[in-house]
């Protein structure tokens, strides 16, 4: 007889147990031959990014990398480049779990590539403010949708044989005092909202790893978080990968081990290591929680392939993955058109006026921890350039998100050449940009800490636009600025009694002096840096930047210079962004405002031409007061290295945007019913409870600019019907039959809501509990069925300790969004 699905499928797991017996097996073969003080070794990394190889027992030294968008590799360089996907509130925009995994198979291949063994990635914190201000990086305001995006990803990346750390466990929803706060959270929130997307990829994707935050939960710093960490992930879970510190989290020796800390990063000086081995030996930690902690460790290390007589958990990963069309191909479906009046996308033919700095100088990702190098960027302009007929494009400037000089790009040709104290190069390496950024042992082949004395940055600078360039500095120490022959400052940018150690990395430049270039005159720059080995940094660093700004000109006059070329054209096209003074990791925003004089551009431009679209280019929502004075936004987040050709593809119609709106975007921040994300007294209350996005503007009453889930597409659908169906042990489905009644192929998200008729006990109006995109021509007609699961049923019983099912009756809603739902169905549970 012919072998059947049933029983490939019966073998596949046999084959799987197998291995995962003979894995377990060669752990506990392995932890019997190590000491006390090499177990203690191991679970302190050796270096910034890596853990130590024990070749006594046939272990690898297994390698750590930044994500969440890219595989930055050990080295934050340009050397090795990387693809760099848009950022995950694109991903989530998408509500596209299978997207997701695919994107997480591609940078399982990125970082095979680079000799990676674990992503430090997915962020699934939710997004509790707009304020927050690694919003970007995390998926969304809803558990739900966060937990089925985050379950793709991590399928994806470990389908790749590469492991994964879902972070940051748990609550570190915001970055303000991100290291001490104490975050006083009730349990059923806790449970229902902050811990319910780890939960769903523990069960659902069986994470390798998992990464404890910062930050404290209700007293108790997450690294020694024996409750949350070993009876809840651990126990209740089941999770059965390793745990790492955020790196510097780590604080106790004891309270890390016996919190369920398997270890302490970046090394060589942590808690762990020789300290933990000492703790034992003084009977204050108990050597059966190393061993613990070790087995975590070595049952990763045979996940990935790094264990000798481990069998991988996966031999022949997936197909290969083109990285420039599959990041093109995300940030399309990410877009989200919130507003199309009278159609005015797709483009109509004729001339177009493209204005708005961030149109030429593309912001693709986000700043902080998750920062890559692409090996090319597509901006706006080139996409469209590269779209359009020729002559039909114009493009202005109009205004610029930042006056403030950034980290020398466009026009530059630079690389860092190292000395030591007697002037003797040590090594050199390429920059992107004037930015270096070495942490750790990320320095240029040759170059150590100890023999380090000084960098320069020495290149060319071939100017785009004539007139007055200005240059400076970001860092701490002894700079000698030169340009084109002349110096511009030779002195010491002091470290004041309050400055943060990280304030060369996140601080403020300093103009030292100006210069009038010519357009394509190339001249020769340095920016001579002497490090301080006076100052103790929290780790072994190099960080500063050569930074830049061109020729300062009226403002007015460029807005002015906009709106003329866009009542000449056609269509008017303004790009609108943030900036990483902006979004970037290590503080929160202050407002929702676009910085600079980008509302004054889009408002200008917008009296000039009716026919105006907007494309905001950020990670979060901003205030858009002319919404309503434009015929088109649209909504591109960070979109990655593709984005410019992604947005081509998109305005002209040549694909249909796919997104939906992972989060609540606010007229302004005053209406946003929950924004504090500055701790009193170093405590940070969640006082909404469970009442955050949506189910707080429900509670609230009020209406936002844009609701969740609200994208619009180029056709249009029809709700035909819903059929609900209760299922065993408190589950349901809800089949939704519908019909694209538009002139094009298109794709539409069914969003199914549960909203109780009578609720017996405190919870929000309605919420998400599943979701399915489906694709039809146009006039055709298309049937999906959406699993209702047991859980969206379910409140955390603060009594009982347990979930409990709440009866009663429900509505079930088909909706295209939140605030559109278009149809309606009685459940009735028990």
């Amino acid at each position: 007889m012919p072998e059947t699905n049933a029983d490939i499928d019966a073998d596949s797991n046999a084959d799987t147990e197998r291995d995962e017996a003979l894995r377990e097996r060669a752990v506990e073969t392995a932890l019997a031959r190590l000491d006390l003080d090499t177990k203690a070794r191991l679970l302190a990394g050796q270096d910034m990014w890596s853990l130590p190889a024990l070749p006594e027992i046939g272990l690898a030294s297994l390698v750590m990398s930044d994500g969440p968008i890219g595989v930055r590799g050990v080295r934050w360089t340009a050397d090795d480049p990387s693809v760099a996907l848009p950022s995950p509130t694109a991903l989530a925009a998408a509500w596209d779990p299978a997207l997701a995994r695919r994107a997480g198979r591609l940078l399982a291949q990125e970082a095979r590539r680079k000799g990676v063994h674990v992503l430090l990635a997915p962020t699934v914190n939710l997004h509790r403010s707009p304020l927050g201000g690694r919003h970007f990086e995390t998926y969304s305001e809803d558990p739900h949708l966060t937990g089925a995006i985050g379950t793709g990803y991590v399928r994806g990346v470990q389908d790749g044989g590469v492991g994964t750390t879902v972070k940051h466990f748990v609550a570190n929803d915001a970055e303000t005092d991100r290291f001490t706060v104490d975050n006083r959270i009730a349990p059923r929130p806790l449970r229902e909202l902050y811990l319910a997307p780890f939960q769903a990829i523990v069960e659902n994707a069986r994470p390798w790893g998992i990464m404890t935050a910062y930050n404290q939960v209700n007293g108790v710093t997450m690294t020694e978080h024996r409750y949350l960490v070993n009876e809840v992930l651990r126990g209740e879970w089941g999770f059965d990968g390793f745990n790492v510190s955020d790196w510097m989290a780590a604080r106790s020796t004891t309270g890390g081990i016996a919190g369920g800390l398997d270890v302490a990063m970046p090394g060589p000086r942590t808690v762990y290591g020789e300290a933990l081995a000492a703790a034992v030996r003084a009977g204050e930690a108990e050597e059966a929680d190393v061993d613990a902690a070790v087995r975590n460790v070595l049952r990763l290390a045979a996940r990935v392939g790094a264990l000798d007589g481990a069998p991988p958990a996966v031999t022949d990963p997936p197909a290969p993955l083109d990285g420039d069309a599959l990041a093109r191909e995300i940030a399309r479906r990410g877009f989200v058109l919130v507003r199309n009046e009278g159609d005015a996308l797709p483009l109509r033919p004729g001339t177009v006026a493209l204005s708005g700095a961030a149109a030429r100088d593309a912001r693709v990702l986000g700043g902080g921890s998750a920062q890559v190098f692409p090996e090319r960027v597509v901006s706006p302009l080139d996409g469209l350039t590269a779209a359009l007929p020729d002559g039909t494009l114009s493009f202005s400037v109009g205004a610029d998100p930042s006056d403030e000089l950034a980290p020398a790009g466009a026009g530059f040709t630079l690389r860092a050449v190292c000395r030591d104290a007697a002037g003797t190069v040590l090594g050199e390496g390429t920059l992107p940009n004037g930015q270096v950024q070495w942490i750790g042992d990320d320095l240029p082949a040759g170059v150590t800490h100890d023999t380090l004395a000084s960098v320069e940055v020495t290149g060319t600078f071939t100017p785009r636009e004539s007139g007055e360039h200005s240059f400076g500095t970001r860092g701490l120490g002894a700079f000698t600025l030169t340009v084109a022959g002349r110096t511009l400052f030779d002195g010491v940018q002091a470290m004041g009694p309050e400055t943060d150690p990280f304030e060369a990395f996140f601080g403020s430049p300093v103009e030292r002096g100006r210069v009038a270039l010519t357009a394509g005159e190339t001249v020769e720059v340095s920016l001579l840096h002497t490090l301080d080995k006076e100052f103790a940094a929290p780790l072994p660093a190099v960080m500063f930047s050569f930074v830049h700004l061109g020729p300062r000109r009226d403002p007015d006059e460029l807005i002015a210079e906009a709106a003329l070329a866009a009542r000449a054209a056609d269509t008017a096209v303004v790009v609108v962004a943030t900036t990483e003074r902006v979004e970037s990791e290590g503080f929160d925003r202050a407002d929702l405002a676009l910085p600079g004089r980008q509302d004054d551009l889009v408002r200008a431009v917008a009296a000039a031409n009716p026919n105006t679209v907007v494309v905001v280019n950020s990670g979060s929502p901003v205030e858009m007061p002319w919404r309503d004075e434009v015929a088109a936004i649209l909504l591109t987040w960070f979109p990655g290295q593709e984005g410019g050709a992604a947005l081509a593809d998109v305005l002209t119609g040549a694909e249909e945007p796919g997104g939906r709106l992972p989060t609540t975007w606010p007229a302004a921040l005053a209406d946003a019913p929950v924004t504090q994300v500055t701790p009193t007294d170093g405590e940070l209350t969640y006082e909404e409870g469970l009442f955050i996005g949506y189910r707080a503007w429900d509670r609230a009453g009020a209406v936002p600019a844009y609701p969740f889930g609200h994208g619009l597409g180029y056709t249009t659908w029809s709700y035909d019907s819903l059929v609900v169906t209760p299922q065993d042990r408190g589950r349901a489905t809800a089949t939704v039959r519908l019909t694209n009644t538009g002139e094009r192929t298109g794709r539409e998200v069914v969003q199914i809501y549960l909203a109780p008729v009578e609720d017996p006990v405190e919870r929000p109006a309605r919420w998400l509990a599943g979701f399915a995109s489906v694709e039809a021509a146009p006039g055709a007609s298309v049937e999906v069925t959406v699993e209702l699961p047991r859980r969206a049923f379910e409140i955390w019983d603060e009594d009982a300790h347990d979930w409990t099912l709440v009866g009663g009756a429900y509505e079930v809603l088909a909706a295209h969004s939140l605030a559109d739902a278009r149809l309606s169905a009685p459940l009735e549970t028990t």
